[in-house]
């Protein structure tokens, strides 16, 4: 097992199988982002994209829940923090700095060159469940629960909640979710597709790292070609979805992964491609 250096012990990291496992670690708060964490763990996540003993990145959280999105404690101030020269931020700069923030995390999580998966021990609320919507896969404990959570507090929504959930349970389930912040059961995460397998409360640390650690010594290479691949054919046309699984397929053929499956499957025998 490889510790990685996060900088804070608000974020925890490690890489065993090949799994990087990044657990948010802040329990007392239920996983609650905030200036210390979420900062930590966009720097973690574009680290692990270029590190080669990592096959998947998982995240999940510590004791009993993925993650309560927001600090609400540390909401509603618009000032900059500089001592003497604090001063009011402008809309626009909080427009800027907010967007800058979400795609430096829920879309790099989503266009990652590293399949991801969100590990629900517990609830994801608000932006937390951003998070998880943002992985290509979500696992869970069976006694999680979701909810959107942002009309609690009255906010709109923010880290792509509103693109991600629409395309997995469908626009007006989505609208729903929204509307009334409602929990949503892991059976019934399950059954919307939210969730794409439960495990039980008592297993669930080591069903997660078993269930990541199989991508994670798969054929990543390619998993990551078929994740651009369905990505992009979300939002194009039927010809340019061809046109990219052409060029992928074929870059698939050159590559040594392929040749160690297919050689495998000659040999009678289970591929190796870690190297």
């Amino acid at each position: 097992m490889d510790s990685i250096d996060t900088g804070t012990e608000e974020l925890l990291c490690y890489i065993e199988e090949r799994v990087a496992t990044i657990t948010l670690n802040k329990p007392h708060k239920k996983n609650a982002l905030g200036d210390t964490l979420t900062p930590a763990l966009r720097e973690t996540i574009a680290l692990l994209e270029h590190d080669n003993r990592v096959g998947s990145v998982l995240i999940t959280g510590k004791g009993d829940a993925f993650c309560a999105g927001g600090d609400v404690s540390g909401m509603g101030g618009n000032r900059t923090s500089s001592g003497r020269n604090s001063r009011e931020v402008t809309k626009n700069e909080r427009i800027e700095s907010l967007f800058v923030k979400q795609r430096t995390l829920t879309q790099r999580i989503h266009e990652l060159d590293k399949i991801t998966i969100a590990a629900l021990p517990g609830a994801a609320a608000g932006a937390g469940l951003s998070i998880a919507l943002a992985c290509d896969l979500r696992i869970a404990s069976s006694n999680a629960f979701v909810t959107t959570a942002f009309a609690n507090v009255g906010l709109s929504g923010d880290y792509g909640a509103s693109w991600f959930l629409p395309r997995i349970v469908g626009l007006s389930k989505a609208k729903e979710m929204f509307y009334t912040s409602d929990r949503i059961s892991a059976e019934e995460c399950e059954r919307l597709g939210i969730f794409n397998k439960l495990f039980p409360t008592d297993t669930f640390r080591d069903d997660a790292q078993a269930y990541a650690a199989k991508l994670s010594n798969g054929p990543i290479n390619a998993l990551a070609r078929m994740k651009k691949n369905l990505n992009s054919a979300l939002d194009q046309e039927l010809q340019d979805s061809l046109l990219l699984e052409a060029r992928h397929l074929v870059e698939s053929v050159d590559d040594p992964e392929s040749k160690e499956a297919i050689a495998a499957f000659m040999e009678k025998r289970r591929p190796n491609f870690k190297n």
